[in-house]
């Protein structure tokens, strides 16, 4: 729905879903996934990131579990729509990142 059909499915290390890779813009959709696959997959690909690229990750909630763990490191735009939402990462200049993130769910 929200990953051009022109994009190029590409492995990425620790995923559970596919991804997809369209000139520097990273994509992957959990929405349809339970508990604890979409910070799984937000973590896997976060950790591919550059500066000058972006991840794209489609949900059906906003992962807020996700955002204080990772919000020293990355930026981050959330759309909300009638049955997803789409948060939109970047990475932030000038930080070396870190991401020892747990995967587990808090609530």
């Amino acid at each position: 729905m929200y990953i051009p059909k022109d994009a190029k499915e590409i492995i990425v290390k620790d995923s559970t879903v596919p991804f997809f890779k369209l000139e520097n813009i990273y994509y992957f959709d959990t929405s349809s996934t339970a508990v604890p696959e979409p910070m799984i997959n937000a973590v896997a690909g976060l950790k591919i990131l550059d500066k000058n690229s972006k991840l794209v990750m489609i949900n059906h909630k906003i992962p807020l579990g996700l955002f204080p763990k990772i919000e020293a490191y990355f930026d981050f735009d959330v759309e909300e729509f009638e049955n997803c939402v789409k948060i939109t990462f970047v990475k932030k200049r000038g930080f070396e990142v870190n991401l020892n993130v747990n995967t587990n769910c808090q609530g």
